[in-house]
Parts: structure tokens; sequence; C-alpha cells
């Protein structure tokens, strides 16, 4: 088991396996050297292919599968205790289960994710970042079928009076998004120049510090932050927005489609028996608004 300098906590749902986080500005430096041909002497990736993992999956580390990530982004992934915790969490854990592997966290910036250059230079084997499946990120990620709808949210100062990111911008007020999102693209869609964060977590508290009058991120995230006293006695969620879009795991463009294929009868299988849902009400803390596209 490994504990990581300073963690005593342990995971809360019992027989979970343990896994490494790594972070997240080191990391992405790394990715990119290694893109680049180069590698960290305390990191190295093999040029070599990995041997087979069980059901003929090609994993970068045999025995581990790899998974990029950008922490903190609660409820889909975070750290808790020696731990990274959520529900992109769990769900990877099933494939993990299926292809007798242990699931490995690395974090690092949305957009080496989203572009293709994480999974290409072989620092991980999946993206699961909460992670919309959009036509431009299609021609760098092969997706796996949806298991996520995605709703957006607009937080507030609670009062403010605000119900579209159209009150937003009549008033004048400051936007603040997470950076590579499909709520940065909403929000420039609107004729709005917001202020960007690498992670959720910056972005609330340039909410908290008054740098910002309005977030607008996912709204799972959004609804995680509430949870938190000091948050939800000062700002409210003023408005819900169903975009129609899903969120999708992702692997190497072309480069897998062994692991892609078990991902996706993992998905398909815990939507069918219901621990999709059990999962849903764990880490979301509510029933689910609807449910994942069949394709």
């Amino acid at each position: 088991m490994r504990i990581w300098p300073g963690s005593a906590d342990k995971r809360p749902e019992h027989g979970r396996r343990p896994r490494m986080l790594a972070l997240g500005a080191a990391i992405t430096a790394i990715v990119l050297a290694s893109a680049c041909g180069s590698s960290d002497s305390g990191d190295k990736t093999s040029s070599s292919p990995a041997p087979p993992a069980a059901a003929g999956v090609k994993l970068v580390t045999p025995g581990k599968i790899k998974v990029c990530t950008n922490l903190p982004y609660p409820p889909f992934q975070f750290p808790q205790g020696n731990e990274t915790v959520g529900f992109d969490v769990s769900i990877i854990d099933l494939v993990a289960k299926k292809i007798g592997a242990e699931q490995e966290i690395i974090s690092m910036d949305f957009n080496v994710i989203k572009s293709g250059a994480a999974l290409n230079a072989n620092r991980c084997d999946v993206a699961a970042a909460g992670m919309t499946i959009l036509p431009e990120r299609k021609q760098n990620l092969d997706f796996s079928r949806p298991y996520f709808p995605e709703y957006l949210a607009l937080m507030t100062k609670k009062g403010a009076g605000l119900k579209t990111i159209e009150d937003a911008k009549a008033k004048g007020l400051k936007v603040g998004v997470q950076a590579d999102t499909t709520s940065l693209d909403m929000a420039k869609a609107k004729g709005l120049t917001p202020t960007e964060y690498k992670d959720s977590g910056k972005e609330l508290l340039a909410m908290q510090s008054g740098a910002i009058d309005v977030a607008l991120q996912d709204l799972p995230v959004v609804n995680d932050w509430m949870k938190k006293p000091d948050v939800s006695a000062k700002f409210e969620v003023a408005a819900e927005i169903s975009t129609g879009a899903q969120y999708g795991f992702a692997v190497k463009k072309g480069g897998n489609p062994e692991l892609l294929k078990i991902i996706n009868e993992t998905v398909t299988t815990a939507i069918q028996d219901g621990t999709w849902a059990r999962i849903y009400k764990q880490w979301i803390g509510s029933e689910p608004k609807s449910m994942p596209a069949d394709s």
C-alpha cells in the first residue's frame, strides 16, 4: 500500500486499491518533455511496447492502468487523504478490476489531456477528467461511449438576481471559468471575455476572494462547492444549464482499441445493473438528473 507523507486518512469505501497522486505542474513538464523525445530520470517510459495485460489490453506499465486527469475536480476526481477518489475514479476502478490492473492517477493541465499529448507521449493509458465529447477533441482522442450527461451551473453571490449568462454580460460582471472547458466555450459564445483558471479549485478561490462575480462551471462541481458551509452561506446556484453534451473517457487516437472496448463494456454494464446509479448517488449526492446517452 502506498502512503503519502503526512497523509493518514483512508478511502471511505471499503476494498478500494490505493493509487498514486502526481503533482500537476511537475507531470505537465514531464509530459511535454516526453512528447519531444526526452525523459525525466525519475520517471522513464520505455519506447518498446509494454507486455499485454489481461483481456489483451496494452498498458504503458504492466499491472497498472495509468489515468490522466486534472486535480482537483470534485466530485469526479479529487485528493482525499493518501488517495484520489471520485465518480470517474470509481468507474475506472471497475475497468481496472476487469483487466486485473491497479489504477494510478496522474494530474496535469487539462489542455495536455484534451490535446492528446499526454496519451501520445505514453504518460497514461486513459484520460478521465470529466471531459466533454466534442468533435474537435475527437480529432486527437478516441472517446468511449458517454458515461455522464453534462450540465453547467451559474454560481453567484446570494441575491445577485442573475438568471442567465446574458444577465451577467448586461451588468458588466466579471465571469470566471476553468480553462479549456465547455464553460469557456459557452462564455465566449455569449460575447464574454471570462477570466480563465487552470483548475476548479482556483476558480472557487477567485469567487470567494471577489476576483470574479460569477462562476460558470459544471453543475456537479458547483454542487460540491456548495456543500461547504462557508460557500453556501454567501453564494447560490443561479441557473442550471443542460448543454445536451456528454462526458467520455478517452484513449490514444487509434492506439488502444482493446482498452476502449473494455471501457465501453464496463460503462454499459454499470448502467444496466445499477452500479452507475449507485456510484452517482455516492459521489454526486442525489438521484441522477438523466442517464448517459447510448452512444
